[in-house]
């Protein structure tokens, strides 16, 4: 079912205001905005004294991108509106219907929100930013597919090099969540951290794409801006966040996160769902992963966003024959009415797009 307009608008001025309020509560009024050019691109940092003659820089983000460049320019002017934000959360969650998430998950979320993680351009992946994707694209979708135990977060590791900034250790932020976070030492190397898990056995992993091949997927990758953390190296990651979006958790008075655009966790649903049957457990994780992937493509058919799609779809095609299988095998498990629903809907936007629906095995 569609979100009416004003549910929409509503989730439009939360958005915008939570942004406000992440970017005013992390910079101290002392301080002072300055660019500068890295590489060929321009950077937003922030100069703050040390009080010994010296200064801290902290990295906020590229110049070009303009939500970061308009707030820097009205830095003086952002105003913390707790309040207010909780009343529009509770609205959402309670006329509008839209998920609000387990309460650690929200707290776990925050806490990292607020230790910088999603200003590093981290990106909140998994089951817990398929919670979000109602409110962006207006439309419910399937409760049962946003069940999880754990919480996971991406980041690129030339993105954690490149900032040159860091979060505050890991362990220490989880534990304002729960003192019982513990780190995991990674199997391959016990020297790195990617998993903390509570008692209770709630996990929070961190993962970045890697480019390289299989083999490299079970060491851990030492991660510079996360406060201690390593990542776990995935194949396919890449292409899921690349380009996030903004969105907002619907946690408290609303936490603004990085989630990969929807287009692009539905196929990349779509591929890793095929994969996951070869794993220990797998089955029932691939059948989730796909009622994620159906429910988003057929809410993004619904709501008109067929050619984001259809592009996504493109580009993952296009990539090679790993790709090219992983996705025709989970295609190839839909129900026969999902399946032509959907292959018909891809097709129509591919020609549009001056594309051969043939190519891409559809009508």
């Amino acid at each position: 079912m569609k979100l009416t307009h004003t549910y929409q608008t509503l989730y439009s001025e939360l958005s915008q205001r939570a942004l406000d309020s992440s970017f005013a509560s992390e910079f101290n009024v002392e301080g002072r905005f300055i660019s500068a050019e890295v590489k060929g691109r321009r950077y937003w940092y922030f100069d703050l004294p040390d009080g010994k003659g010296g200064k801290k820089r902290t990295y906020v983000g590229p110049v070009e991108d303009t939500e970061i460049t308009r707030r820097v320019e009205n830095f003086k002017d952002l105003k913390a509106d707790v309040r207010e934000r909780r009343k529009l959360v509770s609205t959402l969650v309670r006329e509008a219907y839209l998920p609000r998430p387990e309460r650690q998950t929200g707290e776990i979320v925050q806490a990292l929100a607020e230790a910088g993680f999603f200003r590093l351009r981290g990106v909140l992946v998994g089951t817990v930013a398929y919670q979000c994707y109602p409110a962006i694209l207006g439309i419910r979708l399937p409760g049962m597919a946003m069940i999880t135990a754990d919480a996971d977060f991406a980041q690129f590791h030339s993105i954690s090099v490149a900032v040159e900034d860091q979060a505050p250790p890991m362990l220490e932020t989880l534990k304002t969540v729960d003192p019982t976070f513990r780190e995991i030492p990674h199997q391959a190397d016990g020297r790195f951290t990617t998993q903390y898990a509570s008692r209770e056995g709630y996990r929070v992993e961190f993962l970045t794409p890697n480019r390289g091949t299989d083999d490299y997927s079970g060491r851990p990758t030492p991660m510079p801006a996360l406060g201690g953390a390593a990542a776990q190296p995935l194949r396919f990651l890449d292409y899921l966040i690349y380009h996030p979006i903004r969105a907002v958790l619907l946690h408290g008075a609303g936490v603004a996160v990085n989630v990969p655009a929807p287009e692009r966790f539905a196929i990349h649903k779509l591929i890793v769902a095929s994969r996951r049957l070869t794993d220990k457990d797998g089955t029932a994780k691939s059948r989730k992963d796909l009622a994620q992937s159906v429910a988003i493509m057929e809410a993004m058919i619904e709501t008109r966003r067929t050619e984001d799609l259809a592009e996504a779809f493109m580009e993952a095609y296009d990539r090679g024959p790993a790709w090219k299988d992983a996705i025709r095998k989970s295609v190839g498990q839909l129900e026969d009415d999902v399946r032509a629903r959907i292959q018909s809907s891809l097709g129509a936007s591919i020609r549009m797009l001056e594309g051969d629906p043939a190519k891409y095995d559809c009508r």
